[in-house]
């Protein structure tokens, strides 16, 4: 106990930051991923195109080589932003080409009947997907999209390697004070359970109130 008593605002600080991290970087993960996954399946073959490309890209990346790249070389080209904002692009963007293809394949559980007779009735394709679509998407796609978003809070750590302040990142500060490595990671791996473990009872609640029942 030593290790987090005579350090906690070092791990609260820590903790914090990768709180902010999944937080924001969910928010842009679950926008982006509802705005790809609306271009994959619009009937426009060019928004098509985009929605693929940008899916087929990010999944195919390691997530590591996409913080270099957002972090290293947007500043080569006259962005310049707070690590901690570029660290949420990497994981925002990252993760919403895994939200796209789920929400993707909760659409494709609802049945194409369903998606004909609302444009039968002369509902436009925005009014189709939004008002017909995906409410009845949105059931069945409840777990899988917690499981990527706890995916995303423990991706967060890889932000530590790029001066973004998170809670794996504690471990160097406490290891040059001398504590003992093993508590030092045991006191961080409890501060990821109580992150990942939040998001899991969240989605919990969501899937016993507007999951589909089983």
């Amino acid at each position: 106990m030593d290790v987090l008593t005579e350090n906690f605002a070092i791990y609260g600080k820590g903790f914090l930051g990768t709180l902010q991290l999944t937080v924001y970087a969910s928010l842009l993960a679950l926008v982006l991923g509802f705005v790809m996954c609306s271009f994959r399946v619009a009937p426009v073959g060019s928004f098509r195109v985009f929605g693929t490309v940008w899916v087929t890209v990010l999944r195919n990346t390691p997530l590591t080589l996409l913080f270099f790249a957002v972090l290293l070389g947007l500043p080569r080209f006259g962005i310049v932003l707070p690590f901690q904002l570029f660290a949420v692009l990497a994981l925002g963007c990252y993760t919403s080409a895994f939200i796209c293809e789920v929400l993707r394949s909760g659409i494709n559980t609802v049945p194409k009947g369903q998606g004909e007779a609302a444009r039968s009735l002369g509902m436009s394709f925005d009014q189709t997907l939004g008002t017909v679509v995906l409410p009845q998407a949105f059931r069945s796609v409840i777990p899988p999209v917690g499981s990527t978003l706890i995916a995303l809070a423990k991706n967060s750590a890889i932000a530590g390697a790029f001066s973004v302040n998170e809670l794996l990142g504690t471990y160097k500060t406490l290891n040059e004070l001398g504590y003992s490595i093993i508590w030092t990671f045991v006191w961080i791996a409890v501060g990821y359970l109580i992150i990942t473990l939040s998001i899991s009872a969240l989605f919990h609640v969501l899937e016993k109130r507007f999951g589909v029942a089983r």
